[in-house]
């Protein structure tokens, strides 16, 4: 199945899923950062690997000079410094589990805290929002009241100048009707 000239697979357009992608601290943490506080966490570990390199380095001379019995013993050395390591490492991870847990509880909350100040943020600007929405609706009305006034103060004056308000038609049905009843009264 060929594609189009200028199209993507629409697979390599998504990224590949990470479980490194909801852990903020993954991406803000640098390699060099990361090293140090993990040599401060565990110390004899990177010691342990240095002697081990240091006893393969000893072997490979005793080697090459041809004595045999320095090559052993640094082979054995070797094996010491993978064990201490090793043993190190066992160590360091019941002896820091309290540690990583309360990290992990720290980061925990640290989380929780960032969701409560971005929930806040977000309320605070639907209360802005609403406020400003509040305050068009308000002017609107305002506009609009202030519309029909002038409209009706126009329409007044058009009425004024046909024949007469509402007062001077109220005056004149007033009138009619005295008229009306002073001819009821002169029949009678």
């Amino acid at each position: 199945m060929s594609q189009p000239p200028g199209s993507q697979n629409p697979l390599s357009v998504k990224e590949v899923p990470s479980s490194f992608a909801d852990n903020q601290a993954y991406f803000d943490e640098s390699r060099w950062t990361k090293f140090t506080r993990r040599l401060k966490e565990e110390p004899l570990i990177p010691l342990g690997c240095a002697a081990t390199c240091w006893a393969l380095w000893g072997a490979t001379n005793s080697i090459r000079s041809g004595d045999s019995y320095g090559a052993q013993k640094m082979f054995r050395m070797r094996l010491y410094a993978q064990f201490f390591t090793i043993v190190a490492m066992v160590a360091g991870s019941f002896y820091y589990n309290s540690d990583r847990i309360l990290r992990k509880e720290y980061d925990e909350i640290a989380k929780e805290r960032k969701a409560i100040e971005k929930r806040n943020a977000w309320i605070r600007e639907l209360e802005a929002r609403d406020k400003e929405e509040k305050d068009w609706r308000e002017k609107i009305k305002e506009v609009t009241q202030k519309r029909k006034e002038e409209e009706d103060v126009a329409r007044a004056k058009e009425e004024a100048k046909k024949g007469g308000g509402v007062v001077t038609k109220a005056v004149k049905g007033l009138k009619e009707k005295l008229v009306k009843e002073g001819e009821g009264e002169g029949k009678s």
